[in-house]
C-alpha cells in the first residue's frame, strides 16, 4: 500500500560545486527532528537524527525561494521515493542564477573566476553546441584568465591607440614612489583625481568628441576642485549646458564642496571604491572604479556599457546586460577577477615592491587603469554593436568569435579543422540557465547571402594554401619553435602561419558576435506637449523667466514660463492658443502687470530626452504695466513656490538653460520680438 504525505516546509538546500557542475543536497525535516537526506547522485536514502535544523548559511538557499515537495512513501516511513532528479536540480540552478541568492551567487562567481577554481582548464572546456548554443556554466570562464599573453596583447594595443582620439584627460599614471614630497604628492593626486572624476561624469551618456571641448573649457575655468567648490550653482549649470542630465552638474558641485570641507580628505577624493561610493555624491561603482584604478593604481573594475558588451562576447554570455541582475553581477565579477589578474601580471618599474608595502596596503601600478581604459576603448572603437572582429587584439580568446568561426566552417568558408567542433551533448541538468534561448532571441541574419557564399567557396577551393585555423590563429599569432623531446627530432619546427580569413568568413563571424548581448526592445518613450510662453514686458522689453525646481528633469535650469497640456491628443492650434492665454493671464496677475496681449504663434520645437519625447509650442505675449524690480518673486498656480525674474535678451542668453528651451528662445529672437 502506498500513500502520499506532504513533507514539512522546514527545509534547507545546500549547493556544492564539483567537477564543473552544481550539485544540490536537500534536507527535509519531519516533526520528530529526523532528517531525510537526498542527493541527485544517489537513489537511496539515509536517515539520522540531528540536534539542529539550521544549515550553513553560506551554502543555503533562501526559504522564500523554496518549493514544497510531495513525496511518495511506502508502508515503511523510512523508505522515501526521490522526486525526478532533473526537476530538483533545475529548480536549484535557476534559484542560483535567476533569483540572485547572494551566497549561492558568490559561490558561482568563485567557481568561475576564483584564484583556485574547481574547474577543468579553460582549454578543455567544451565549446557551445551550435546552433542552439547549449553549454554548461563552465563555458563562461574567461579564456583571458588563462592567457597572460592575451592580457598583454590588449594592453599593448591600447598603448598604441590611446592617443589617437586626443582625450586630454588621459595622462601618465602618477607613481607615488617618484614623488618624495608628501605635500606635492597630495597636490598632484588631488588634481589628477579631479580631472578623471570630471571626465568620467561628462562621458556618461555623451560621445567622447562632444566631451573634449566641454572638459577643456571646464578645466580652464575651474582648474582645481577648490575652484569648483567656490563657484556659484548658476555658473556650474551654465558650463554644463548642452551635456544633458543636468542633475549631474549639481551633484558634482555639491560633492566638490563636501570633499573640500572634509578635514580628512582636504580636497583629495578617496582612493577606495567603497569610500568613493559612500562619501561622494553622484559617484557609483563604475566611476569609483575608474578613479581608484586610473588615479591610484588600485585593482578595481571599470564596467560601463561598452565593457559589458565586450565581456558578454568574451564569455559567450547571451543575456540581458541592462536589466538581468544575475548577468550584470556575473560580468562585474569577471571584470574584477580580470583586473586583479592584470595587476598581478606586472613586473618592472611600474609595480610597488611588496617589501615596501605597509600592513594592509594594496599593491599598485598603472596596469589596472590601462586595462580598464583598454576595455572601454575596445568597446567604443572595435567591439562596437557592429564589431570589427578582424581588428580585435583579443579575438583569439573570445567565445563569440569562436562560435562565429564554427558557423563559417559550416558554410564552407573556413576548413572544417579550423573550428572546434568536438563539443559533447550537454546534460540538461548541467546546462547554463544564465543565457537566453539563442534561437528565440537572436535573429537569423548572418549578413551573407547565398551568392556571396558560393563565390567565396569557389575562391577558397582554388587556393592551394592549407589553412590550419584554430581559435588562436587569427589574432596576434607568432611563430614559435617546438621544444624537442626524446621522441622528436632536435630540428626546430615552426608552426605554420595561418592564412587570413576571407571577407565572407569575417562577415559571418562579426554578424554572429554582434548578436551578443541580447538585444532588448526599448520601451516606447512617454510623449508630452507643453506651451512655452514668451512674456515680454512692454515698458522695458524684458522677459519673464522661471527657474525649475532643484530636483527632477532639468533641475535648477532657467526657462520661459511653460505649461503642460493635459490632453495633447485632442489639442489644436486654436485650443492651444486659448490654453496659453488662460495660463498667461493667471500668471501675469501674480506679477502685478497690466493687460495681456497675444502676439503670435511661432510654431513647435520637438525635443527628445532618453525617457521623454517633448513637443514645445511657442507663443509670444506682451503685457502692459509699470516697471517691476528685478528678481521679484512670483508663485505658480497651485501654490508651488517658483523663483522668477524679468530679464533682458542679453541676460537670457547667459542664463543656464536647457538646449531644447534655448531653441525656443532662438525662435523668439528670430521673430524680432526682442
Amino acid at each position: 500500500m502506498r500513500r502520499s504525505t506532504r513533507i514539512s516546509s522546514k527545509q534547507s538546500v545546500s549547493t556544492v560545486v564539483t567537477n564543473g557542475s552544481i550539485k544540490n543536497e536537500s534536507h527535509f525535516f519531519t516533526g520528530d527532528e529526523d532528517i531525510v537526506k537526498t542527493t541527485s547522485r544517489k537513489t537511496t536514502r539515509t536517515k539520522r537524527t540531528v540536534r539542529s535544523t539550521k544549515s550553513d548559511d553560506s551554502l543555503s538557499i533562501d526559504e522564500e525561494h523554496m518549493e514544497e515537495y510531495t513525496e511518495e512513501l511506502d508502508n515503511d516511513d523510512d523508505d522515501v521515493v526521490e522526486k525526478p532528479r532533473a526537476k530538483r536540480r533545475k529548480v536549484a540552478i535557476r534559484t542560483i542564477t535567476k533569483k540572485g541568492n547572494a551566497n549561492a551567487q558568490l559561490l558561482l562567481h568563485e567557481h568561475l573566476f576564483g584564484s583556485s577554481p574547481d574547474t577543468t582548464p579553460t582549454q578543455s572546456i567544451p565549446a557551445a553546441v551550435l546552433p542552439s548554443r547549449s553549454h554548461n556554466l563552465n563555458y563562461h570562464r574567461p579564456l583571458l584568465l588563462a592567457s597572460k599573453q592575451g592580457r598583454d596583447s590588449l594592453l599593448t594595443w591600447f598603448d598604441q591607440v590611446s592617443t589617437k582620439r586626443n582625450m586630454p584627460w588621459r595622462k601618465p599614471w602618477i607613481d607615488p614612489r617618484s614623488i618624495q614630497d608628501k605635500v606635492e604628492l597630495h597636490s598632484q593626486l588631488k588634481r589628477r583625481a579631479y580631472e578623471v572624476w570630471i571626465s568620467e561624469i561628462m562621458l556618461q551618456q555623451t560621445r567622447v568628441a562632444a566631451v573634449i571641448d566641454y572638459w577643456n573649457r571646464w578645466m580652464a575655468r575651474w582648474p582645481t576642485i577648490q575652484d569648483l567648490a567656490e563657484a556659484t550653482p548658476e555658473d556650474v549649470l551654465g558650463a554644463w549646458r548642452g551635456l544633458g542630465y543636468y542633475s549631474r552638474a549639481t551633484r558634482i558641485h555639491d560633492a566638490a564642496k563636501l570633499v573640500c570641507a572634509d578635514s580628512d580628505l582636504r580636497g583629495l577624493l578617496p582612493d577606495r571604491v567603497d569610500e568613493l561610493v559612500a562619501r561622494v555624491p553622484g559617484v557609483g561603482r563604475y566611476t569609483a572604479g575608474a578613479i581608484a584604478a586610473i588615479v591610484f593604481g588600485k585593482a578595481a573594475p571599470m564596467v560601463d556599457g561598452n565593457v559589458l558588451r565586450v565581456l558578454s562576447r568574451q564569455l559567450g554570455l547571451f543575456g540581458d546586460v541592462k536589466a538581468d541582475k544575475a548577468v550584470i553581477d556575473l560580468l562585474w565579477a569577471a571584470a574584477d577577477r580580470l583586473v586583479r589578474a592584470v595587476a598581478q601580471d606586472g613586473s618592472g618599474s611600474d609595480d610597488v615592491v611588496p617589501d615596501n608595502l605597509k600592513d594592509g596596503e594594496e599593491q599598485t601600478s598603472d596596469r589596472p587603469g590601462r586595462w580598464g581604459q583598454a576595455l572601454m576603448e575596445l568597446g567604443s572603437t572595435v567591439c562596437t554593436p557592429k564589431p570589427n572582429c578582424a581588428a580585435c587584439p583579443i579575438s583569439a580568446r573570445c567565445r563569440a568569435y569562436d562560435e562565429g568561426l564554427q558557423l563559417a566552417a559550416r558554410k564552407g568558408l573556413v576548413p572544417k579543422p579550423a573550428a572546434r567542433n568536438n563539443s559533447p551533448i550537454v546534460d540538461v541538468e548541467d546546462a547554463c540557465t544564465l543565457c537566453k534561448p539563442f534561437e528565440e532571441y537572436a535573429d537569423d541574419d548572418d549578413g551573407l547571402n547565398d551568392q556571396d557564399n558560393t563565390s567565396e567557396i569557389i575562391k577558397q577551393q582554388k587556393s592551394k594554401t592549407q589553412v590550419q585555423a584554430t581559435l588562436q590563429s587569427f589574432a596576434f599569432t607568432t611563430r614559435t619553435a617546438t621544444k624537442p623531446t626524446k621522441k622528436t627530432s632536435t630540428t626546430k619546427s615552426l608552426s605554420p602561419s595561418p592564412a587570413p580569413l576571407g571577407a565572407a568568413a569575417t562577415e559571418v563571424i562579426a554578424n554572429h558576435a554582434r548578436k551578443f548581448p541580447v538585444k532588448v526592445i526599448k520601451k516606447a518613450v512617454r510623449e508630452e506637449e507643453t506651451l512655452v510662453c514668451a512674456i515680454r514686458r512692454r515698458s522695458d522689453g524684458r522677459y519673464l523667466i522661471h527657474r525649475r525646481p532643484d530636483k527632477g528633469l532639468l533641475a535648477g535650469l532657467w526657462e520661459l514660463p511653460s505649461h503642460i497640456l493635459e490632453d495633447p491628443q485632442n489639442s489644436t492650434a486654436k485650443t492651444r492658443k486659448m490654453d496659453a492665454e488662460r495660463y498667461v493671464t493667471g500668471l501675469v496677475g501674480k506679477v502685478r502687470s497690466g493687460t495681456v496681449k497675444y502676439v503670435s504663434d511661432l510654431g513647435s520645437v520637438p525635443w527628445l530626452f532618453s525617457h521623454l519625447k517633448l513637443t514645445m509650442h511657442v507663443h509670444v505675449f506682451e503685457v502692459d504695466g509699470g516697471k517691476v524690480e528685478d528678481d521679484e518673486g512670483v508663485e505658480e498656480r497651485g501654490g508651488n513656490g517658483t523663483r522668477s525674474r524679468w530679464s533682458d535678451g542679453v541676460g537670457i542668453d547667459e542664463e543656464s538653460m536647457g538646449t531644447g528651451m534655448r531653441k525656443c528662445w532662438a525662435l523668439v529672437k528670430e521673430a524680432s520680438v526682442v
